[in-house]
């Protein structure tokens, strides 16, 4: 499949960018072909995880995103960073990013275990809390892999 391209051409980021921005951002929103085809998009905490290129989140084994997913693979992630105004400007200017890919679900155990601790380190480095998490719910987490097929972002300025 050929992707769009992005109208607004001119204010498009290169690519090292747009991986920056979802490395910096903790979260996002998936979405995916829901209940008789709605969209159903979801704010998740994500990890970029260079090594792979992938981007991985992790949830309940069960609900509405698993269903979909499990029927359609095929899925949009948009991230924008918290953005800045400029001296005596309102309007912010942030960065956006938005990636077209397919989920593939982890099967591997002990790799979504170190994925789930990758991602707790977005957001604390207390090793005591990661363990605990990971002893007390790691048996039934879910961790999900976005394969990513087309990434685009852009800067934005509201005005």
């Amino acid at each position: 499949m050929e992707f769009r391209k992005l109208v607004r051409f001119k204010q498009q980021i290169e690519e090292a960018e747009c991986i920056e921005v979802l490395k910096e951002t903790k979260r996002g929103v998936l979405a995916v072909l829901g209940d008789g085809d709605y969209p159903y998009a979801v704010p998740l905490n994500h990890y970029y995880r260079e090594a792979d290129g992938r981007i991985y989140f992790h949830g309940g084994m069960q609900g509405h995103k698993i269903d979909a997913m499990k029927k359609h693979d095929k899925v949009s992630f948009c991230v924008y960073d918290d953005g800045c105004r400029n001296e005596g400007d309102w309007a912010l200017n942030f960065r956006s990013v938005i990636v077209f890919g397919h989920v593939e679900f982890v099967e591997d155990h002990d790799f979504a275990i170190q994925i789930s601790r990758e991602l707790c380190y977005k957001f604390t480095l207390d090793e005591k809390y990661i363990e605990d998490e990971i002893r007390h719910a790691g048996w039934r987490t879910l961790v999900l892999a976005l394969v990513p097929e087309n990434i685009t972002g852009k800067r934005v300025k509201e005005s």
